[in-house]
C-alpha cells in the first residue's frame, strides 16, 4: 500500500539535487531576450504532462585533431575536411546540417499488400526506395514507376521524421535503426529492407553497425505468371515480334526505298496500266503508296493510295510482312488482293542494295505505251514587220509577249570600273575607189548586247565629215534569205579579229588593228577565241613544220648572226607567212608574237602612265606620300631601298591608292630589277605629283595621225622583237 502524497509522509524525490529554483518563461538566447513556451518543474525537472523531446542520431566525435570516422565519406565537404585538419576547433563548431546537407542513405525494400477484390491475384509485391536523410533524421520511401502497371506509383511516404510503432510512438527512426534483412515498420506497413548501396554500407560501418548480409527481392507471382503465360502461348516457329525498335530507328531514320510500279486495273482495261509509287521506309519496315495520275484522267485525286503501316504477304492469321528483301525489280507483291509490278526504282535505292544485298542489275520493266510523238508547230516565215524575235514570240501563245532578253550577260559584260567590256578594232574599207579606200574606221563590239556600231575617223581637207557611220545594233551576216521562218545568224564576237573581212550592211570592212585591251581579253578568254589560243595555234605551226626542224633553225640561226636570241617582228611575219602559206590570219600572227615577243619598256610609255596616275591622284587630293615611304622604309629590315613585288603591292593596297589593279601593277613592273624587287624610292617619287609634276604627251592622236596608208599589216605593232629559241623549244623540244 503506497502511503499518501501528504507533507511527512513521502520520501523526497529531489535528494541530493543542487537545484531548487523555480524556473521562468523568460530567458536569452544569443544574448536576445526570449519568451520560452515550455516551462518545466522546480529544478528544470519536467511536468508530469510534460514528455522528453525525441533524440537524434547521435554521431560519434573524432579523437584530438581527426575528424569523426562517419565524414570520411562525404564527397560534398572536402573544404570542411581540409579545414577540419588544420583547425581542430571547428570540430565543436560544425552542425550536422552542414557536414549532411548533401548526404542520403538509399535502402531497396519491398512490401506485401493485399487484394481482395481479385481472383487472379491474393497479394502483390511492390518494390520500392527507402532514403534516409542523416541531416535531420528524415525518411522517404518512393516507387519506381513500372510501364503498363495500372497503380499510382511515385512517392509512397513524403519526407518526414516517421515515428516507431507503439509502445514507443514517442521516439522517432534513427540511422541505428536500419540494417539489411530487417523489416521496418512504418504507419502500421512492414517494408522488408533487403540491401543498399555501397556508399550506405560503407557509411554504417563507420557508424559501427554490423553489416548484413544481403537478402533476396521476390517476384511479384502475378507478374511472373501472366509473362509466362504470354510465352507458352507464342510459336517457336514464328517469334513474337520483338519489343525494342530503337537501334533500327536511329540507324535508319529518314531512309526511304522509293520503287515505281505498275498495276493492271481490272475495271479499267482500255486505260492501260495504273503508275503508283511505293516507299519503303528503313525506321519500321512500314510501306505506302502513291498514285500518280495523268492528266485529265477523270480520277479522284486522293493523298495516298494506301496510308503508311506494315503490308501483310498474305491475310492469314500468322501474317507475315514485306521486308526490304522481298522488294525487286520484276517482283509481284500482294497490296490487299491487288497484283502490283516493280518496274524501277530511284538511285538511293539502287545504291542500298549494291552494298547490302550485292545486287548489280537494275535493268527496269517497261510498261507505258511511248507517246505519240508531238506534231511539228509550223512557224510562219518573217513578214517584215518589227524584229524576227518579236515575230517569232508573237507564234508561240496566244497573247503575244516580248522576247526575253540576256540579263545575266548584261550583268556581267556591262561596263563596270576600268572593264569596258568592249572590243575595238581599227578597219578600213575593201575597195577599188582612190576615195573610199584610205577611209579610216573603229568598230565597236559590246559584249552585253552583242551590239556593233562604226564610227569613221576625221580627216581634213578630205571632204568626209567623219563621225558616226552606223548606229549601235545587231548586224546580220550577210548571204542569209530575207523571208523565212528560222531566226537569222546575227555576228557574234568570235567573228571580229584582225585580219577578217565583215560585210555590214552592204559595206565590206577589213579588220587591220585592235586596242590592248582587245588582244588582252582575247587571251584571257581563250576557250570563246580561237584566233587568241596559243595552245591551239602552236599545234596547228607544229603541224606545218614538224619536218623541216633542222631547215628552220637554220633559217632563224641565219637572220640572227650576232647570236642575240631574238628577231625583229617584219622577219617573224614574213617566216609565218611563208611556212604556213596563208593559213594563219593576222590576228594569229600577232598572238604568237605578243606570247613570245620582247615588251617595249620605253620611257615615254612610263611618263604617259604617270601621267595617267598624276592626274588620278590630283582628283582623290591623295598627299600621303610621306606616310607611304614611311611604310615602306618600316618594312625594309635590311634597308636595301628594294622589296618583294608583292609586299609594295600589299602596301599600296592598305593607303587605297586610287589607281586600277591593271595600272598599279605595270607601274610596280617598271620598277623592278632583276631579282624581281622593287625600288620603293623610285616608286614612291614617280608617283609624288606634287614634287613631280608631269604633263600628259598626246602619244596616241599622233601615231594616229601620223599614218597615211593602212595595209593588212597592223598599224601599232605589239612588240618589236621576238625571242625565237622559245618558240623554236616549244615546237620541236629543245636542241641537244
Amino acid at each position: 500500500m503506497a502511503l499518501p502524497l501528504l507533507p511527512g509522509f513521502s520520501f523526497r524525490r529531489n535528494i541530493g539535487g543542487e537545484n531548487f529554483h523555480k524556473p521562468q518563461r523568460w530567458g536569452y538566447c544569443n544574448n536576445v531576450p526570449m519568451l520560452f513556451e515550455e516551462k518545466p518543474g522546480i529544478g528544470g525537472q519536467p511536468l508530469l504532462d510534460q514528455r522528453p523531446k525525441p533524440k537524434y542520431t547521435e554521431f560519434p566525435a573524432g579523437m584530438g585533431s581527426n575528424p569523426p570516422a562517419w565524414i570520411a565519406f562525404d564527397k560534398q565537404d572536402v573544404t570542411k575536411l581540409r579545414e577540419w585538419s588544420t583547425y581542430s576547433f571547428f570540430v565543436t563548431m560544425v552542425t550536422v546540417k552542414e557536414l549532411f546537407g548533401n548526404l542520403v542513405l538509399s535502402f531497396d525494400a519491398y512490401f506485401e499488400e493485399e487484394v481482395p477484390d481479385k481472383n487472379q491475384e491474393l497479394y502483390r509485391i511492390r518494390h520500392c526506395k527507402i532514403y534516409f536523410y542523416p541531416e535531420d533524421d528524415t525518411i522517404q520511401v518512393t516507387e519506381p514507376h513500372v510501364l503498363n502497371s495500372g497503380i499510382d506509383q511515385g512517392t509512397i511516404l513524403r519526407r518526414h521524421r516517421i515515428p516507431l510503432p507503439p509502445p514507443h510512438e514517442d521516439q522517432f527512426y534513427t540511422i541505428y535503426h536500419f540494417n539489411i534483412n530487417i523489416e521496418v515498420n512504418f504507419y502500421s506497413r512492414i517494408f522488408k529492407i533487403v540491401d543498399c548501396d555501397l556508399y550506405t554500407k560503407n557509411f554504417l560501418r563507420k557508424m559501427g553497425v554490423r553489416v548484413n548480409p544481403p537478402g533476396s527481392r521476390p517476384d511479384d507471382p502475378y507478374t511472373t505468371e501472366r509473362r509466362q503465360r504470354i510465352l507458352d502461348s507464342t510459336n517457336p516457329l514464328h517469334p513474337y515480334e520483338r519489343f525494342d525498335t530503337l537501334k533500327q530507328f536511329l540507324e535508319y531514320d529518314g531512309q526511304v526505298l522509293g520503287f515505281t510500279c505498275a498495276w493492271n486495273d481490272p475495271e479499267c482495261l482500255n486505260d492501260g496500266p495504273r503508275e503508283l509509287v511505293l516507299r519503303y521506309y528503313l525506321a519500321d519496315d512500314t510501306i505506302d503508296i502513291r498514285e500518280v495520275l495523268p492528266v485529265n484522267s477523270g480520277r479522284d485525286v486522293v493523298p495516298l493510295f494506301l496510308k503508311r503501316d506494315k503490308l501483310p504477304k498474305t491475310g492469314a492469321v500468322r501474317q507475315e510482312f514485306y521486308k526490304d528483301c522481298d522488294l525487286k525489280i520484276g517482283t509481284v507483291i500482294n497490296v490487299w488482293g491487288r497484283k502490283m509490278v516493280i518496274c524501277d526504282c530511284d538511285e538511293f535505292t539502287k545504291e542500298y542494295y549494291r552494298k547490302k544485298y550485292g545486287i548489280e542489275d537494275f535493268t527496269p520493266v517497261q510498261f507505258k505505251t511511248p507517246p505519240p510523238p508531238e506534231p511539228e508547230k509550223p512557224v510562219p516565215p518573217y513578214n517584215g514587220f518589227g524584229s524576227e524575235e518579236d515575230s517569232l514570240h508573237s507564234c508561240k501563245k496566244l497573247l503575244p509577249q516580248a522576247p526575253q532578253k540576256d540579263y545575266r550577260k548584261f550583268l556581267e559584260k556591262d561596263r563596270y570600273g576600268m572593264e569596258s567590256n568592249t572590243l575595238r578594232f581599227g578597219a578600213k574599207f575593201i575597195t577599188e575607189s582612190p576615195i573610199d579606200k584610205d577611209r579610216k574606221f573603229i568598230i565597236s563590239y559590246f559584249l552585253s548586247d552583242d551590239t556593233i556600231s562604226v564610227f569613221e575617223y576625221t580627216e581634213r581637207n578630205t571632204g568626209i565629215p567623219g563621225g558616226r557611220f552606223l548606229e549601235r545594233g545587231r548586224i546580220k551576216k550577210p548571204g542569209q534569205e530575207l523571208f523565212k521562218s528560222e531566226l537569222s545568224e546575227y555576228y557574234r564576237a568570235h567573228d571580229l579579229f584582225v585580219g577578217a573581212r565583215v560585210c555590214f550592211h552592204g559595206h565590206s570592212f577589213l579588220l587591220v588593228d585592235a586596242d590592248e585591251y582587245t588582244f588582252s581579253y582575247m587571251e584571257k578568254n581563250a576557250n570563246e577565241f580561237p584566233v587568241a589560243d596559243i595552245g591551239v595555234l602552236l599545234m596547228k605551226l607544229k603541224d606545218k613544220t614538224e619536218s623541216r626542224s633542222k631547215e628552220i633553225r637554220k633559217t632563224f640561226a641565219t637572220a640572227d648572226p650576232e647570236h642575240t636570241n631574238v628577231i625583229d617582228y617584219g622577219t617573224f611575219r614574213n617566216w609565218i607567212v611563208s611556212v604556213a602559206g596563208g593559213a594563219f590570219s593576222e590576228h594569229e600572227i600577232m598572238t604568237l608574237a605578243r606570247h613570245y615577243g620582247v615588251r617595249d619598256d620605253s620611257q615615254t610609255d612610263l611618263t604617259f602612265i604617270l601621267a595617267g596616275a598624276h592626274e588620278k591622284l590630283k582628283k582623290n587630293s591623295f598627299e600621303n606620300f610621306e606616310q607611304l615611304s614611311a611604310v615602306f622604309m618600316y618594312n625594309d629590315r635590311e634597308k636595301c631601298g628594294v622589296l618583294p613585288y608583292e609586299t609594295c603591292r600589299t602596301i599600296c593596297k592598305s593607303f587605297r591608292l586610287p589607281l586600277s589593279d591593271e595600272v598599279l601593277e605595270t607601274l610596280l613592273t617598271r620598277y623592278e630589277d632583276d631579282h624581281k624587287q622593287v625600288n620603293y624610292n623610285m616608286f614612291v617619287r614617280g608617283l609624288n605629283w606634287r614634287e613631280n609634276q608631269i604633263r600628259p604627251v598626246p602619244t596616241v592622236k599622233g601615231r594616229v595621225k601620223k599614218q597615211s596608208d593602212w595595209n593588212q599589216i597592223p598599224t601599232t605593232l605589239p612588240v618589236k622583237e621576238i625571242k625565237y629559241v622559245a618558240l623554236l623549244d616549244d615546237l620541236f623540244g629543245k636542241e641537244e
